[in-house]
């Protein structure tokens, strides 16, 4: 336990991944820290359930492998990123039909490569002898090969890219028999139409940020009619996308939230961390220097000198950093906005009969039940399940219906073409609170600084993903090293001590 008269340079309150990753960039400086954390565990929402072998992630929230953030962040070098199959699977009409995304880069050469493939592909009725899943049909040119005939990466772990490992399971995902190629009634419309997609995606992945943050706001629904995409577009591909990507099925947010969610999607790979999602903390924290988390610890109040905790009193310092979830945020730092949030419910299964889609995210482009997406996340990350064992994890968006188990099982069914009365449910895990909404106008760039000495980060400060969290740690960080700098105050602060409980 924390000693009474404990100083030290920073105290953040709050050990999610935006406190974790603060600290790092704090510690790395030379600045003491201390990260107190009032649950028993780090990783706030980013938590991972363990039932029977099982790892289940409480949100399921999605990564990408284009997220800067994951690059850049000190402390995450061992996390390893498991990527799904290129693209997503749209179920749309009782078919499955793979939406792929552009080549990193985003060089003009890419968009005309794509818009080439497609004026070349076979017409309606005749054969593609490329290997697709099985039932699928291909509604986009596949960059990283698959679609082109390309032998499928063989499972691997590579670091060289300076970050998190990046470890390709998805090729059994594309070794399967040949079907049709679509015909003009493909979630995305005809030839044309899906030129047009990938052209824009693959120019979309190259757009600078600030170029992006430039554009005029409105909701992303209204801006996608507006630049003329077509509705087929809109509601067959983009609309389920979005909403797997920011849990919002109505396309309220802000439009530059929603380019940003697009671009990340376009420049690189949908992808889960190995292990569960609360490897991303657990690998944060266990790189952070011995002593610097506290759980179990409550804060009650904040200033800047201090904060004042239930268990320990007063603990002195020099800056105060509050990277909780917004709620908690508002109840130490009064005045500060608590924005509105998108409920999540996340439904684990396991069957002896997994379903044929391997390592793809199927989402639902008919809306025709409560899931918005499912994926068998064990073909994404083995680590997930125990062997021989197979985990579908499927996400409702908003509130659940009322029998959330019966009408999801019942939609899976029609998901996958495959009866799933036998299916056992694991867990169902519902959060009200999961992602905070980010209706226009809103501010990407939320400042971290309320005064000389007292921050504020988290994803409620910037884009409600965990890129969002961790760019905001970054600025927070940055705001108190250059205060503490101006100050001359970067000094070590008293040893750390601590004590035993009895």
């Amino acid at each position: 336990m924390l000693e009474h008269a404990y100083q030290a340079d920073v105290v953040v309150v709050g050990a999610g991944v935006a406190g974790l990753a603060a600290a790092h960039r704090l510690t790395s400086a030379g600045v003491t820290t201390v990260v107190l954390e009032a649950a028993p565990y780090v990783g706030g929402r980013m938590s991972t359930e363990k039932v029977d072998g099982f790892r289940l992630d409480r949100i399921g929230q999605l990564l990408s492998t284009s997220y800067p953030e994951l690059r850049s962040t000190p402390g995450l070098d061992a996390l390893v990123l498991c990527p799904f199959a290129p693209g997503v699977l749209l179920h749309s009409d009782g078919r499955h039909h793979r939406a792929g995304t552009p080549a990193p880069g985003g060089s003009a050469w890419g968009a005309l490569h794509a818009v080439r493939a497609l004026a070349s592909a076979p017409r309606a009725g005749t054969v593609n002898r490329k290997p697709s899943l099985r039932g699928e049909r291909t509604v986009a040119a596949d960059p990283a090969g698959a679609s082109r005939g390309r032998p499928a990466p063989r499972s691997r772990t590579d670091s060289s890219w300076g970050g998190p490992a990046v470890k390709d399971r998805s090729g059994d995902a594309r070794r399967v028999a040949a079907v049709p190629r679509p015909r003009s009634g493909a979630p995305v419309g005809g030839p044309v139409d899906q030129a047009r997609l990938g052209a824009a995606l693959t120019r979309l992945a190259g757009t600078p940020v600030e170029r992006l943050l430039s554009r005029p706001e409105s909701p992303a629904g209204q801006a996608l009619a507006a630049r003329g995409v077509p509705a087929r577009t809109i509601d067959g591909f983009l609309r389920p996308l979005l909403a797997a990507l920011l849990c919002d099925p109505e396309l309220t947010t802000s439009s530059r939230c929603a380019d940003l969610a697009l671009r990340a999607f376009a420049g690189g790979r949908l992808c889960l961390p190995e292990g569960g999602a609360e490897m991303l903390p657990e690998v944060l924290a266990a790189a952070l220097p011995p002593g610097t988390v506290h759980t179990g610890v409550r804060v009650t109040a904040v200033s800047t000198t201090a904060v004042t905790t239930a268990e320990h009193g007063e603990i002195r310092c020099r800056a105060v950093l509050v990277a909780t979830d917004a709620r908690a945020a508002a109840e130490l730092l009064p005045g500060l906005r608590v924005p509105d949030f998108h409920q999540v419910t996340v439904v684990h299964h396991t069957t002896d009969d997994p379903p044929t889609t391997g390592a793809a995210l199927l989402v639902d482009s008919d809306r025709g039940g409560p899931v918005a997406h499912t994926a068998i996340v064990s073909r994404v990350d083995p680590s997930r399940a125990p062997a021989g064992r197979c985990l579908v994890s499927s996400t409702v968006l908003g509130p659940p219906p009322p029998d959330v188990e019966t009408a999801v099982r019942t939609h899976l069914s029609r998901l996958y073409g495959t009866s799933t009365a036998r299916w056992e449910t694991l867990a169902v895990h519902h959060t009200a609170e999961a992602v905070p909404a980010m209706r226009p106008p809103h501010d990407l760039r939320r400042s971290v600084r309320l005064l000389a000495g007292l921050y504020v980060c988290g994803d409620h400060r910037d884009t409600s993903t965990v890129q969002g969290a961790l760019h905001s740690a970054h600025r927070a960080s940055a705001a108190i090293l250059g205060d503490l700098t101006a100050a001359g105050s970067m000094h070590r602060a008293d040893p750390v001590r601590t004590t035993r409980a009895a």
